[in-house]
């Protein structure tokens, strides 16, 4: 995609990107911190947005994964502040189980198919979204949501 097609195409769509991330991030500094991230993803992935055939449907699907992660990751980085003080020693049975448990999904994992276990491990372990993903690996956004759910299936079913 050229620079005259980007700036045509996506810059537009500032406002409304705001307007939706101040929505959904209720603070006007993260808004912006958002829209600003989303357009730097967008420029960087701007050789494979000729692709894309709805532009603002493509760049508000962004903004919303990218808010809904931020959400994830704040709500993730208070959860310590909650837990009580008290000390926690597992029992040793409860130790081994969930050793056991751990050795299965490890295992489940290990016998997924190739493409189910690159996009589990691109989503759960690198917190990439769908269309990073996809543009990582060059699968399809659809499918990658899809590779995703038989591989939490797969995983589910086995450990």
């Amino acid at each position: 995609m050229t620079e005259s097609r980007f700036h045509q195409d996506y810059l537009p769509l500032a406002q409304t990107l705001y307007r939706i991330a101040y929505y959904i991030l209720e603070s006007e500094t993260e808004a912006e911190d958002a829209v600003q991230e989303v357009y730097a993803k967008l420029w960087e992935a701007r050789d494979g947005l000729d692709g894309v055939n709805s532009p603002k449907a493509y760049a508000i699907r962004m903004l919303k994964n990218l808010c809904l992660d931020r959400i994830r990751k704040a709500k993730f980085l208070s959860f310590p502040e909650q837990l009580p003080e008290k000390d926690y020693a597992p029992a040793p049975d409860d130790t081994l189980d969930a050793k056991t448990r751990l050795n299965k999904v490890l295992e489940a994992v290990k016998a997924l198919p190739e493409r189910q276990r690159t996009v589990l491990v691109l989503r759960t372990v690198e917190g990439l979204s769908y269309e990073e993903i996809a543009a990582r690996t060059g699968i399809n956004y659809l499918t990658c949501r899809v590779l995703l759910s038989q591989a939490r299936s797969k995983i589910k079913s086995k450990a």
